[in-house]
């Protein structure tokens, strides 16, 4: 009998799989942290003999080296894929055993990247599951543009093909179980539920509903924006990823978080948004621990810059530093936790800036020098933006600032965690900002005119 655990990873929207029998397992797309994995492993009492990537990564550091060095398991990579490190070359067909009757099928997808394949488990001989990785995902498939401009229509045109491959070749039960799809921008869209299978997909996938030449029109002209880190992903990823390190960073006090400051350096608070606009040490940027933080901070933070976290709790800084790990911000130069006040010098005061409502932001504005700043992606604004707001995406505002006219600048995103970091960003520049905390749908019910963009359902 054949077991499938899923190991979720919120932070970045993906999912790592654990599959095997009574003995032994395969690891599917394990992330950079592999003691969750072993712990599962170790749960089910199984030895995890094989360790399989459906492709070279571009949004998360690997694990598979090293969980494969630690277990002596076979670590299985597409032949086409070039790596450098020492691993068993999988290509078209390859069959594996898992455990006794439990086998794994390479079958090639190209889509995602040229070399992407999906593994279909079967237990005798017969599809239960299928592995998808970045090819079919749940309602939608992976973006076929991270790996080369000049290539993406031709793996646009993959990922079609591919999917029909999967739909054709195995049976409408088969359960899909991809790894991108929940919140990662390697899916082209947000995964459509929490589960499928091959028969859901041909029904709603547009992958598997539209001809090829519409369905690469819809897919090429919906792609979002790139995370700026996932051009460090794929070459870390292929050069073979350094064992993870978790232990605890040095600990910053006053003085050194204030040296930190000077020298440039990035000084990051990990309280939530409200708790860093009541106080926070000024020059320090707000990055929530309980939001999409490994993706943002990894996004907007120059790559290699030395970063110290503040936090308000060991357990807070631990999850933090696991999660900025599997994106390859291995350490932090230093750290802090408690109270903000003690992270600031002798006498010194916390800054602080107001909140707001969208309500609050269509109050009259007596002295007319108020800005609002939209921070949302190009996509979601062709949806509809509050007219005469000025638009830079939060990932663009560190090195646009300047295009911002005086004032008092009221930053917004679609619902606040954004408009929390892009506020922190202003503030540390002396900025005078207001944080909109609060839905974009109340926006126009607030009475504030909403322009109906190209996007725009109304």
């Amino acid at each position: 009998m054949f077991f499938i655990d899923t190991l979720d990873l919120e932070g970045l929207g993906n999912r790592s799989y654990l599959a095997g029998g009574a003995r032994t397992a395969v690891a599917v797309d394990p992330p950079r942290d592999i003691d969750q994995v072993l712990a599962a492993a170790a749960r089910r009492g199984v030895r995890i003999s094989h360790v399989v990537e459906t492709h070279v990564h571009n949004d998360y550091v690997s694990g598979g080296q090293d969980l494969a060095r630690l277990t002596g398991a076979a670590h299985h990579v597409p032949a086409a894929a070039r790596v450098s490190f020492a691993r068993t070359p999988v290509r078209d067909g390859d069959t594996f055993t898992v455990d006794e009757g439990i086998t794994l099928r390479a079958l090639a997808t190209p889509g995602h990247t040229p070399h992407h394949t999906s593994y279909v488990l079967e237990e005798e001989g017969a599809a239960v599951a299928v592995f998808t990785g970045g090819s079919l995902l749940i309602g939608t498939v992976g973006r076929p543009d991270l790996v080369e401009p000049r290539l993406t229509e031709e793996l646009a045109r993959a990922q079609h093909a591919s999917a029909h491959r999967l739909a054709a070749e195995l049976p409408d039960d088969t359960e899909v179980l991809p790894t991108h799809g929940f919140g990662s921008f390697c899916s082209s869209a947000q995964a459509d539920g929490d589960a499928t299978t091959i028969g859901k997909e041909k029904s709603g996938n547009d992958a598997l509903v539209q001809d090829v030449d519409a369905f690469v029109a819809a897919l090429l002209a919906g792609l979002d924006d790139v995370p700026a880190y996932y051009a460090h992903m794929g070459p870390t990823n292929a050069a073979g990823p350094a064992p993870v390190d978790l232990t605890a960073p040095p600990v910053a006090d006053a003085a050194d978080i204030a040296a930190r400051l000077a020298a440039g350096e990035w000084v990051v608070d990990l309280r939530n948004r409200i708790a860093f606009a009541q106080g926070h040490v000024a020059g320090s940027f707000n990055f929530e621990a309980d939001g999409k933080l490994a993706t943002y901070l990894a996004w907007l933070i120059p790559w290699g810059k030395p970063v110290t976290l503040l936090a308000e709790s060991p357990e807070q800084l631990a999850k933090a530093q696991r999660e900025l790990a599997r994106v390859g911000i291995d350490r932090p130069a230093a750290a802090a936790t408690g109270d903000p006040a003690e992270w600031i010098a002798a006498h010194a005061e916390l800054r602080s800036f107001p909140r707001a409502t969208f309500a609050d932001l269509a109050a009259p504005d007596p002295g007319g020098h108020r800005i609002v700043l939209d921070v949302r992606r190009d996509s979601e604004r062709a949806d509809g933006w509050i007219e005469d707001s000025v638009h830079i995406p939060v990932h663009e505002l560190h090195r646009r600032q300047g295009e911002l006219p005086a004032g008092v600048v009221w930053v917004h995103c679609a619902g606040g965690m954004r408009a929390g970091i892009a506020a922190s960003l202003l503030d540390a520049a002396g900025r005078d900002v207001v944080a909109v905390d609060d839905s974009f749908d109340a926006a126009r019910s607030a009475g504030l005119p909403v322009v109906a963009g190209p996007g725009s359902q109304s």
